[in-house]
C-alpha cells in the first residue's frame, strides 16, 4: 500500500487556511493523521465532525511531539509565540512551516530558536475567502492558485521539496521567492487592497449628509470591491503592523495616484481622467486575460 506524503500533519489554528489544507491533502489520499489544535473548543469540534481534522487538542506542546509537519495557520502577529511553544517538543526530523501572509519578520523571529533538529520552511499559499472558521474550508481553495515558500540558507533541500509537494498536491504552483521581495510583492496586491477596502467602507459609511445608512444603497459594484473588508480583522490587524514598512510604502504610492486624480477632476481634466481611466482599464484586462 502506497505511503502518504505524510503520516501525521498537525495544523494549529483550523481556519480557512488550515482547514482547506487538510481537506485537499485528505482527498488525495497523502496524509495519514491530521490533528487539529487551537483554543476555541466549539471550532475544534466542528472540525472534527465535518472531517476536516481526525482529532484534536488544546494541549500544543503534547500534540506536535510525534508530527512529521506542523502547519501554523494562526494570525501573523502570533505565529512566533506559537513557533517558540511547539519546537522545543518537535521531534528530530520534522518540519515547521506556516501560511503567515508577512516573511521576513517571521523568520527573524523563528530562526533563533529554532533547534538544528527541525526544520523550517516558510510559506504563503496566495488564496483565501473573506470567511473563517473550520466551516469555511474546502479542498479546492487552492487548486490553480500560487503558494510561495521563502526558504532560508539553513533550510535543507528535503524539506523544502516535502512541502513544496504538500502544495502541488493541493493544486498549488510553488514559486521559491526570497522573503523581502515576498513583502514586498504581497504589500501591493494584497495588503494595500485590503488597507483600501476597509478605508473605503469606513469612509462611505461615516457619510453623514443624510439621516440615514447610504450603504443600505449599494449595489454590485460597491460590494464586489468591498468584499474583502468582512475579512478577519484580528488577521489583517497583524498583517499591517507586522509587514509595515512595505505596506506603508505601498499606501504613500497609492496616496500619490488618488492626489493626481483628485487634482484632475477638480481641474476638468477630461482627456488626463481619460487617459488614467484607459491605463487602468488596460492593466486590469491584462490580469483577467
Amino acid at each position: 500500500m502506497k505511503q502518504p506524503l505524510i503520516q501525521r500533519l498537525v495544523i494549529v489554528g483550523v481556519g480557512l487556511i488550515g482547514g482547506s489544507l487538510s481537506l485537499a491533502l485528505k482527498e488525495a489520499g497523502e496524509v495519514g493523521t491530521v490533528i487539529g489544535v487551537g483554543r476555541g473548543l466549539p471550532n475544534l469540534e466542528k472540525a472534527l465532525e465535518l472531517g476536516v481534522v481526525d482529532d484534536f487538542s488544546r494541549d500544543l506542546q503534547a500534540a506536535v511531539a510525534d508530527a512529521d509537519v506542523v502547519f501554523l495557520a494562526t494570525p501573523v502577529c502570533s505565529l512566533p509565540e506559537v513557533a517558540a511553544a511547539a519546537l522545543p517538543h518537535m521531534k528530530k526530523g520534522s518540519i515547521l512551516t506556516d501560511g503567515g501572509s508577512v516573511k521576513g519578520d517571521l523568520i527573524d523571529a523563528i530562526e533563533p530558536i529554532l533547534p538544528d533538529t527541525v526544520q523550517f520552511v516558510p510559506g504563503h499559499p496566495i488564496a483565501g475567502t473573506e470567511n473563517s472558521g473550520a466551516e469555511a474550508a474546502f479542498a479546492t481553495l487552492y487548486r490553480g492558485r500560487r503558494c510561495i515558500l521563502t526558504p532560508t540558507r539553513r533550510t535543507g533541500a528535503d524539506a523544502t521539496e516535502l512541502i513544496s509537494r504538500m502544495w502541488q498536491i493541493a493544486g498549488s504552483e510553488v514559486i521559491i521567492m526570497d522573503a523581502t521581495k515576498h513583502d514586498r510583492i504581497l504589500a501591493a496586491i494584497s495588503h494595500l487592497p485590503h488597507m483600501v477596502a476597509y478605508a473605503l467602507v469606513n469612509a462611505v459609511g461615516s457619510y453623514d449628509k443624510f439621516e440615514e445608512n447610504i450603504l443600505e444603497y449599494s449595489a454590485g459594484g460597491f460590494r464586489d470591491f468591498t468584499r474583502i473588508a468582512s475579512s478577519d480583522p484580528t488577521m489583517w490587524r497583524d498583517i499591517a503592523l507586522m509587514n509595515r514598512e512595505a505596506l506603508l510604502e505601498m499606501v504613500e504610492r497609492f496616496e500619490a495616484f488618488l492626489g493626481e486624480l483628485k487634482q484632475d477632476i477638480d481641474a476638468g481634466n477630461g482627456d488626463v481622467l481619460y487617459d488614467f481611466f484607459l491605463r487602468s482599464k488596460q492593466l486590469r484586462d491584462g490580469i483577467v486575460s
